[in-house]
């Protein structure tokens, strides 16, 4: 955050200036733990916390100042203190004000899956011309992109923002600071379906609120191959991506190679791109088909893009690779799960050459209706991808069982690791995936032990 004078936040916020200071504002926290000197600390209100508890806290480790929606009984001194009516959104308010100073290209990601893959990817290419601020990790909701969109400094150039959602209403409000000048859908899948409405097009309704905010001029970036993506007239210039002819940017000659990634061609009005993507799986080829949509919009050459893409790097527990003794390997893909990342994922496991192939699965959560039927699903294609080894774990993952009786089923993490350990023998590739709930990383780091 450039340096802001407290006149400049509360006008921003449209907040009461209760005790002014002469502090220059050079970052902005929710956490009153870790407070960076001359931050502005915005104490957020929960179901079951109140970070108006910890003003004092945070102020004494360094804060310069805060927000309050109400008026301390106390007040430090050399402190400023902004009141306002509602911390959340007076943050919203503070970074939509903010974003509002950069004129640089903002490229807004969201998607049933595939989302942070994408903002990856898409923040690889930009980054071979321009220094370009990316969301980390998946701060992607109403605390994490406000947070983002305030990192923004003068010698960023671009930015690339992740926003989820698991109601309607939420793309658009996070729109809202955004503003982009580049919308992104990755795919409209099933997770959430329960929140909304029941069925996909109520999915498509909450991810095209993105478009409510997208800049005049700007490019739509939608998955071509998604039908009800593909079907949608919007009044910007849109670019499809995909393997389909009606693809604006078509990608042909896919071939996977394992857990070592993905090559093809990539073809657009401009240029033809024989693209070599470090990651698997076959899913890999709609990230760079946008990012080489967005960099060729954006004016980077052919070198650019086909560097950017090579420097590509999953994140967090999305395929990673974990290389252990024996010559085994952990696919660690379980930061989330839903039906098309799930199949996906094992048909990768099904593509290594180990000797011994397991996968482990949990709850796919948030599914609805669909629950026991996508469980059952994961079961019919686990026997026919023909595994050495299956183990489901969880309540809703019991059903991945009943469609194939050769899996072993445990209620528990806990109850499961003994089994999972007894079957990590040398030479054997294993897929680790649920939805993050499940904590499924605790397996990962049991059998990243191994020797």
């Amino acid at each position: 955050m450039t340096g802001c004078t407290v006149k400049e936040l509360c006008a921003a916020v449209g907040g009461t200036l209760l005790q002014q200071s002469g502090a220059v504002v050079t970052q902005v926290s929710t956490d009153s733990r870790s407070i960076p000197n001359r931050a502005l600390f915005v104490p957020l209100v929960g179901e079951r916390f109140d970070g108006h508890d910890y003003l004092d806290a945070a102020l004494e480790r360094g804060a310069a100042g805060c927000l309050t929606a109400r008026k301390p009984a106390s007040l430090l001194p050399d402190k400023f203190y902004i009141q306002v009516s509602d911390t959340l959104e007076a943050l919203k308010t503070l970074a939509a004000w903010y974003r509002a100073k950069f004129a640089v290209p903002m490229v807004q990601v969201t998607g049933s899956a595939g989302k942070t893959t994408t903002k990856e990817m898409i923040a690889a290419v930009l980054s071979q011309r321009f220094s370009t601020l990316k969301t980390q990790a998946n701060f992607n909701n109403a605390i994490g992109t406000p947070l983002t969109l305030l990192n923004l400094s003068p010698e960023h150039q671009a930015a690339v923002i992740e926003t989820g959602m698991n109601h309607f209403g939420e793309i658009r409000y996070l729109g809202e600071m955004v503003r982009p000048t580049v919308a992104v859908i990755t795919n409209v899948g099933d997770a959430h379906i329960e929140n909304l409405g029941g069925t996909r097009q109520g999915i498509l309704q909450a991810k095209c609120e993105i478009f409510e905010n997208l800049q005049p001029g700007g490019l739509a970036v939608l998955n071509g191959d998604d039908e009800l993506l593909s079907g949608l007239t919007l009044p910007f210039e849109t670019v499809l991506c995909g393997r389909h002819e009606r693809c604006g940017v078509r990608v042909t000659n896919v071939a996977e190679h394992g857990i070592e990634g993905v090559t093809c061609t990539v073809t657009t009005k401009r240029e033809v791109y024989e693209v070599a993507i470090p990651s698997p799986g076959a899913y890999m080829i709609y990230p760079a088909a946008m990012a080489i949509a967005i960099g060729e919009h954006l004016g980077l050459t052919k070198a650019e893009l086909l560097s950017g893409i090579a420097a590509y790097r999953p994140v967090g527990s999305r395929m990673h690779l974990v290389r252990c003794g024996g010559g085994r390997i952990i696919i660690d893909d379980c930061y989330n799960a839903n039906p098309q990342a799930m199949a996906e994922a094992l048909r990768i496991l099904a593509q290594t050459e180990h000797p011994r192939r397991m996968a482990v699965l949990g709850d796919m959560g948030e599914l609805g209706d669909l629950t026991e039927q996508a469980h059952r699903d994961m079961g019919a294609l686990t026997r026919t991808l023909g595994l050495d080894t299956v183990v489901a774990v969880g309540p809703k993952a019991k059903a991945i069982q009943d469609a194939n009786p050769d899996v072993l089923w445990f209620p528990t993490v806990a109850e499961a690791l003994p089994a999972i350990r007894a079957a990590f023998t040398a030479g054997t590739a294993v897929l680790v995936k649920a939805s993050h709930a499940m904590h499924f990383t605790d397996i990962v780091k049991d059998l990243e032990s191994t020797e």
